[in-house]
Order: C-alpha cells, then sequence, then structure tokens
C-alpha cells in the first residue's frame, strides 16, 4: 500500500486553460515535462472590437475547447483514462 504522500511516477496532468482569449490545453508529466501544447487564439476575432469582448470569448471557448484537449491528449500519444489530474484555470 502506497503512503498518502507518495508520489506516483509518471504522473500525468491535462491543464486547460479558458481565463481569456485563448483556449489552451498541455499534458505535462510530473509536473516537468510537456508532452503537448495545443493553443487556440482567439486574437483575430476581438481586433476587430478593440479588446477582448468576455461575452464572445466565452462562446469561443465553448466552441474550442473540445478540439483542443482532444489535439492535446492526441499529440501526448494519450486517452483521457491515462490522466491522473485535471487542471483548470
Amino acid at each position: 500500500m502506497k503512503e498518502a504522500n507518495e508520489v506516483k511516477e509518471n504522473f500525468k496532468i491535462l491543464a486547460i486553460e479558458s481565463s481569456c482569449d485563448e483556449t489552451a490545453a498541455s499534458v505535462v508529466v510530473n509536473g516537468r515535462e510537456v508532452l503537448s501544447n495545443v493553443i487556440a487564439s482567439q486574437i483575430d476575432i476581438h481586433k476587430k472590437f478593440g479588446g477582448v469582448v468576455p461575452e464572445v470569448a466565452s462562446r469561443m471557448h465553448i466552441e474550442a475547447i473540445s478540439a483542443v484537449v482532444e489535439e492535446a491528449l492526441r499529440e501526448a500519444n494519450l486517452t483521457f483514462q491515462d490522466i491522473d489530474a485535471v487542471g483548470v484555470t
């Protein structure tokens, strides 16, 4: 039986970022090795408004998130079942 503070070897984290105008997902192993980093930018969409429009940004996140996460997993050669933890902003 593992101790509560024992760290799993090859701990895989799916990190998802959607706090502003980019939708991104990365897979990181042991907090150090980046297996994938996928970004869907909204810069061109918000440029015509002169800045980020939160309502537009949130709708674009909804449209992009599934494909971004799927691509991050594909690039890392993993499935969601291989992921040990998920971090989201």
